[in-house]
């Protein structure tokens, strides 16, 4: 059984951008050759991390979505985190990751609507 599932990845500053795609195409090989998907590959490019990583300041960030199994998304994962190269991943099944932001969303406007109770009556 298939699955919609994003990948985060944030691979070492010191590599060329312009390689970023060889790199990611090593590792995608594993969902294509398990009769998954690849929907879209978007590479943000170089970005600053919110905290150092492997004692680096800067990330090159990338973002996959793809259509797959779990075991190939588990062996995807895996292989991710044995490369050098490789400084964070995480993967989310699609459904997750909507339901995540769409909790953050209703506890936002409840905040909202706390604070401007609050506003009401002092």
């Amino acid at each position: 059984m298939t699955h919609q599932y994003e990948l985060m990845v944030i691979l070492n500053p010191e590599i060329d951008e312009r390689q970023v795609p060889t790199h990611l195409d090593k590792f995608l090989k594993v969902i294509t050759d398990a009769a998954g998907t690849i929907e879209n590959i978007d590479i943000w490019g170089r970005r600053r991390l919110a905290y150092e990583i492997q004692k680096k300041s800067e990330g090159i960030y990338a973002v996959v979505n793809f259509t797959a199994t779990s075991a190939a998304t588990q062996e995807l994962d895996r292989q991710l985190k044995l490369n050098e190269l490789i400084m964070r991943t995480k993967v989310l099944r699609a459904e997750e990751a909507i339901a995540q932001v769409a909790a953050e969303k209703k506890r936002s406007e409840a905040k909202a609507a706390r604070k401007a109770g609050a506003g009401a009556k002092a």
